[in-house]
C-alpha cells in the first residue's frame, strides 16, 4: 500500500457514505472488535463485503493508532486510494523529468481552521491547480472536518504532502519554483501575476499569515488591490481568486 496516496478517514457516518460512493476506491475496513453488533456497524461490514473490501478488527488502542483519533473513530477507519495524492519528493522527481511543464500551486502554512483548509482544497481542485502542499505541522488535520467542507474533493484534488512548511519552500526554490506570499502591504498585485507559471502561493494563517521565515525566503510578495476600507480577505477567498487566475 502506498501510503502517500492513502488517506485514512474514520467515523461510522463518514466511512459508510465513502463505501456508498463508488467513484471511490476502498483498500481496507478497520473496526475494533469490541463494537456493538448491528445496526449501522453491521450496515458498514455489508457495505465493505459487497464490494471486496478487506475487513480488519483491532481492539480499540490499536484501532486509534490507525485512526490517530481514538476519541472520535467510534470504533471505524478505512484507507482510501486517493491517486491524486503524492509525497514532496515524488512530485519534486516528476518536476524533474519535466522541467518546463507550466506549474501552479498552493502551499497551506499555519492554516488551522478546517473550514478554510477545506474551501482551499475545493478551489485549487476546481480550478486545476497542479499541486496543493500540505504540511504535516501547524496546518488542520486531514480529517472528516476538512472532508466535508471540500464536499468531496479532498479525495480528488492534488494534494502533495510534506513536513513542514519551510522545508518545503527551500525544496521547491531548489528545483527552480518561485514562491509568492501574500501580503496587504505589497508594491506589486496579484493580478499582475496573471497568466504566470512556475509559482507555489503561500496561503498563511488566519490570524498572523505566513510565518516571518517564509516571508523572508519568498522570491516575491503580492497584493490583492480591495477599496472601500477593506483590509483582507478570508484566506479561503484568497485561495480562489488565486487558483482561477488562469
Amino acid at each position: 500500500m502506498d501510503l502517500s496516496k492513502t488517506l485514512t478517514i474514520y467515523g461510522r457516518k463518514p466511512v459508510l457514505e465513502a463505501l456508498s460512493d463508488t467513484a471511490l476506491s476502498p483498500q481496507r475496513l478497520h473496526l475494533a472488535d469490541s463494537n456493538k453488533p448491528g445496526g449501522i456497524v453491521s450496515q458498514i461490514e455489508t457495505a465493505a463485503k459487497r464490494r471486496d473490501i478487506a475487513i480488519s478488527y483491532h481492539d480499540r488502542l490499536a484501532l486509534s493508532r490507525i485512526s490517530k483519533n481514538g476519541k472520535q473513530d467510534q470504533g471505524v477507519a478505512l484507507d482510501l486510494f486517493c491517486p491524486n495524492y503524492s509525497a514532496l519528493e515524488e512530485l519534486l522527481s516528476s518536476r524533474a523529468e519535466s522541467p518546463d511543464k507550466p506549474f501552479r500551486g498552493l502551499l497551506l502554512d499555519g492554516i488551522t481552521n478546517p473550514q478554510n483548509v477545506g474551501m482551499i482544497i475545493r478551489s485549487g481542485c476546481a480550478a486545476g491547480i497542479d499541486a496543493i502542499f500540505y504540511p504535516k505541522k501547524s496546518v488542520a488535520a486531514l480529517g472528516p472536518l476538512v472532508i466535508k467542507a471540500s464536499v468531496g474533493t479532498a479525495f480528488r484534488a492534488p494534494i502533495v504532502f510534506c513536513d513542514d512548511a519551510l522545508n518545503c519552500v527551500q525544496a521547491l526554490q531548489a528545483a527552480d519554483i518561485r514562491i509568492a506570499v501574500m501580503d496587504s502591504h505589497a508594491e506589486r498585485s496579484l493580478f499582475d501575476e496573471q497568466n504566470r507559471t512556475n509559482t507555489v502561493f503561500v496561503l498563511g494563517g488566519e490570524t498572523d499569515g505566513a510565518s516571518s521565515a517564509i516571508k523572508n525566503a519568498a522570491n516575491l510578495s503580492l497584493r490583492i488591490p480591495m477599496q472601500n476600507g477593506v483590509e483582507s480577505l478570508n484566506v479561503a477567498v484568497t485561495a480562489a481568486l488565486i487558483s482561477f487566475l488562469g
